[in-house]
């Protein structure tokens, strides 16, 4: 049974999930046996993706994951819609191919998102562009901080959340993401995808 979040009115909301690779080439060779490795730690973009979109017997359709790419000389966004989302299986390396794919192809304009294949697109632009993105469609972003508020199961529109890989955010990511809201999960500092899933489970709650 797929679990979706609903404000008083049984309106469906959706969770927008942004994670930034800061090592993550955006062109190039992607080695599938070395995710973890010379990949710039795709195997953790992966993971993002697996557990933003995907339950034991379907893919969420309340939900959204844009990949940053941002290791190369020109950055890319790669956006899984779960509400279109097809022939992406829920493994790392499947997930990666499809990525992989997608790095062979030219990066598109800022704003401008190309269908790659059903449910996955891809555009150039950094988390700035991200955020103006989900202004304009009501999105109100929040980053996920250990000295945030802490995240409740309420709100009135769609949420969006960004994390980053291993790295912390540098400093010209953080003046751009310094008015959105931050909320916390804990003291404990997680691995992105574990942030994730925990804001699933406070949100289908």
């Amino acid at each position: 049974m797929l679990m979706t979040w609903t404000s008083t009115w049984g309106e469906v909301l959706q969770r927008h999930f942004a994670i930034i690779g800061h090592d993550a080439p955006g062109t190039g060779e992607l080695r599938l046996n070395d995710l973890a490795g010379g990949s710039g730690r795709m195997d953790v973009l992966a993971r993002a993706v697996n557990t933003a979109l995907f339950i034991s017997h379907g893919i969420r359709t309340d939900s959204t994951i844009t990949i940053h790419l941002m290791g190369g000389e020109i950055p890319r966004r790669v956006k899984f819609d779960g509400r279109i989302l097809r022939g992406v299986h829920p493994d790392e390396r499947s997930i990666s191919g499809h990525i992989r794919s997608i790095m062979k192809q030219s990066v598109p304009p800022i704003g401008i998102w190309q269908e790659a294949s059903k449910g996955v697109s891809h555009s150039g632009g950094s988390v700035g562009e991200t955020l103006r993105e989900w202004d304009r469609e009501g999105v109100v972003a929040r980053i996920l901080d250990t000295e945030g508020v802490r995240l409740e199961s309420e709100g009135d529109g769609p949420m969006g959340f960004v994390l980053s890989d291993h790295l912390p955010f540098t400093n010209e990511e953080s003046a751009v993401l310094k008015d959105c809201q931050k909320v916390s999960l804990g003291s404990a500092l997680l691995q992105g995808h574990v942030c994730i899933a925990i804001v699933h489970h406070i949100l289908d709650d």
